[in-house]
């Protein structure tokens, strides 16, 4: 019984630590995920470090360096491994300045790559790009063995030659419902047509996150924050198979009495449950009035969105959450200053929740009913992990209460009987005397 008493003691002791609260940070500043590990990258691929399956990794890359990470794979597991590069705040970066993400075979043939640089919007800020091994009965890369992860940095000698940081993330994707499915090409038509424009809600303030990792969830509707020049907020939609994301980013005029041009001040871009990049709005300018940009029509997410080569539609081809991080130029605080913009959302998820094509735990690869109330409440990442961890923790304490009051009840019952026994097996209390048992009691 002591050792359900101990647990239930525990398990109210973290029961009752305080929550975190998560906010966006300063303007150049980046949430990293906190369980991520360190993982330095090696400029000779036969001394990569090993990168797992789930895993979550910190590393640095510097100008015009090429770091290895490897991989373990199976014959049949389609591997996604992410990257965010983050330069340093108010370092220089020029067009064409960026990472490239590949992941190669043994013999240092190319799977798959993807870009992330940095186009008219030149100024720091986070960008993310995806490489993948995917099984595919006509493709490359299908055997089983040693993979690495190549990561290449490429910095004009105009921009800030400083070592950036990297957050990497290694996925695998579920083993399907089906050996393969029946289509296996890319839809070339979908709905393109704008919904109607959301309903704000009645409390619509939504404050975005530092990084993928405290991204804020967002539902249909219309949302508002504020943002300064030089920052960066992440936010976060669920959107299942089948469904269509829409999304429109606009800025409010400014209150200053400056009136100025400048160039690609506003950059949007989404990103899929594997951090891979799918799109991204024209860089847009800002002279002080109300700007809006839309995201193109996607398609609807589909499996068979993968057989399209462009990032917009291949993209599309998980459900789960996806990323919109929106930046803010620090030019902007030259003429208007460094207060806080408003800035507005409006997102739109449209279409029915489609059955996954995926058999068993789909992870990151789905939208569960907790996805659904994360989003309804605004909760960040890690505020929905936060909270899913306190669910948990009742569903123990509610268990160990019933597991020690059962032992309780269990030790009481067996503590009567052998009392019982005992009363029962005991010799008959002889008579006569004073002191029938041989003399009076004991001094102790």
């Amino acid at each position: 019984m002591r050792g359900a008493l101990a647990t239930m003691a525990a398990v109210f002791a973290v029961a009752a630590l305080p929550g975190q609260a998560y906010a966006a940070g300063a303007p150049g500043s980046y949430t990293f995920d906190p369980d991520a590990e360190s993982a330095v990258g090696a400029d000779i691929s036969a001394e990569a470090s090993k990168l797992e399956p789930g895993g979550v990794y910190r590393s640095a890359i510097r100008s015009g360096q090429k770091l290895y990470y490897r991989l373990d794979l199976d014959a049949k597991t389609n591997a996604y491994v992410s990257a965010v590069v983050v330069p340093k705040s108010g370092g220089k970066v020029s067009y064409g300045d960026g990472i490239t993400v590949s992941i190669r075979d043994s013999s240092d043939d190319e799977c798959s790559s993807q870009d992330a640089v940095f186009g008219s919007a030149q100024y720091p800020r986070p960008i993310a790009a995806y490489a993948s091994r995917r099984i595919d009965k006509d493709g490359s890369c299908q055997d089983a063995g040693t993979y690495y992860v190549l990561i290449e940095r490429e910095t004009k000698e105009t921009s800030d030659q400083g070592e950036w940081d990297l957050e990497l993330r290694y996925a695998s994707e579920p083993q399907l419902a089906k050996p393969s499915p029946e289509a296996t090409t890319a839809p070339t038509a979908w709905p393109s047509a704008s919904p109607p424009p959301p309903a704000a809600a009645t409390d619509n303030t939504r404050r975005g996150g530092a990084g993928y990792y405290d991204a804020t969830s967002l539902e249909t509707g219309e949302w508002k924050d504020r943002i300064e020049p030089g920052q960066t907020l992440f936010y976060r939609v669920p959107v299942d198979w089948g469904q269509q994301l829409f999304a429109t980013a606009g800025l409010s005029n400014s209150t200053s009495e400056k009136s100025a041009y400048v160039s690609s001040a506003l950059a949007v871009s989404l990103e899929n449950p594997a951090l891979g990049h799918v799109a991204e709005v024209s860089p847009t300018s800002y002279s002080g009035k109300p700007i809006s940009v839309p995201f193109d029509p996607l398609p609807p997410v589909a499996y068979e969105n993968r057989y399209d080569s462009s990032d917009d539609v291949g993209g599309m081809r998980f459900a789960g959450w996806y990323y919109l991080s929106v930046s803010l130029s620090p030019e902007v605080a030259k003429p208007y200053g460094q207060k806080p913009i408003a800035l507005t959302l409006k997102i739109s998820v449209k279409g029915e929740a489609e059955e996954s094509p995926y058999k068993g735990d789909a992870g990151i690869f789905a939208v569960t009913p907790g996805d659904k109330d994360a989003a309804r409440q605004g909760q960040s990442g890690a505020q929905a992990a936060e909270a899913a961890g306190e669910r948990d923790t009742m569903k123990l304490v509610a268990a160990a209460g019933i597991g020690a009051g059962t032992v309780l009840v269990l030790w009481l019952g067996a503590w009567t009987l052998i009392a019982r026994r005992r009363a029962a097996a005991a010799p008959a209390a002889p008579t006569g005397g004073p002191y029938p048992y041989g003399g009076p009691p004991q001094a102790w």
